[in-house]
């Protein structure tokens, strides 16, 4: 971890918005386990799974790649794209807390979210004076739910901006893309996280296109898209999204007919 970095002027109520601007791998090789975690195969099966191993993998930034380094030889050599994201990052919980940087919660923390990445810009509810933000855990690549335990681990270099935006309405972090808004939330059974992240959507359309709770249900209903950003964690994550195209249109059409 990196920080934390006290933003002048920031209380409780108010956001701190982070844009990640960039994401350079600052070494060559990252690393992973495998095989799959126990808790995310039927019970039954978990006596079938090998034992658990390290992996080491290439990393090629000018390629953009990711290399599996040994194995198996017909597995040898296998490549994917290089997904630079960040897995762990947030602001002080509340209350003074000191909570292990393994796990989440509505101050950010260990979510594991693969869209995490470059050109994402992530606003985390404040808590704690200058809200004390932090960051690490840089990823190479990673599937949805970390699902193995890990990405592929390795350092970055990486560049951010923060901005702090007052009386902030957010409860759980928000998140914008180029082509899309997400709100993420944690917890366990997985559906407590999901009904969090899509409590948090619903206040965020309501609050911000004006419309009411049963126009934005049906913006939801049809349009929604969750993602299980990691069940590997002690809290679970869960990211709600909606397309930013599909609010247009539908705000287009608003008062029609």
């Amino acid at each position: 971890m990196t920080g934390p970095f006290a933003v002048e002027g920031a209380e409780p109520g108010d956001a701190i918005i982070v844009t990640i601007e960039r994401m350079t791998p600052n070494r060559a090789t990252g690393w992973t386990y495998s095989p799959l975690s126990q808790q995310v195969v039927d019970p039954k099966a978990v006596a079938d799974l090998p034992k658990s191993e390290r992996f080491e993998w290439a990393i090629d930034a000018q390629k953009g790649t990711v290399s599996l380094i040994g194995g198996s030889e017909r597995i040898s050599g296998w490549s994917f794209p290089l997904a630079p994201m960040i897995g762990c990052f947030g602001v002080a919980p509340a209350g003074g807390q000191a909570i292990s940087t393994a796990t989440s919660g509505a101050y950010g923390g260990n979510m594991d979210y693969r869209r995490f990445g470059p050109g994402a810009r992530i606003a985390f509810p404040v808590s704690e004076k200058g809200g004390l933000f932090f960051l690490g855990d840089g990823h190479a690549c990673q599937g949805d739910g970390e699902i193995v335990g890990t990405g592929i681990e390795t350092s970055f270099e990486i560049e951010f901006t923060l901005h702090l935006r007052k009386n902030a309405p957010g409860r759980w972090p928000r998140c914008e893309t180029e082509t899309e808004i997400i709100t993420l939330a944690s917890g366990r059974p997985l559906d407590q996280p999901l009904q969090f992240a899509t409590t948090e959507m619903l206040r965020w359309i309501v609050e911000d296109l004006g419309v009411d709770a049963l126009e934005a249900s049906h913006l939801l209903g049809q349009m929604v898209r969750y993602d299980v950003a990691n069940v590997f964690n002690p809290a679970y994550c869960v990211a709600c999204r909606l397309e930013k195209n599909d609010i247009t249109r539908a705000m287009s059409l608003l008062g029609e007919g």
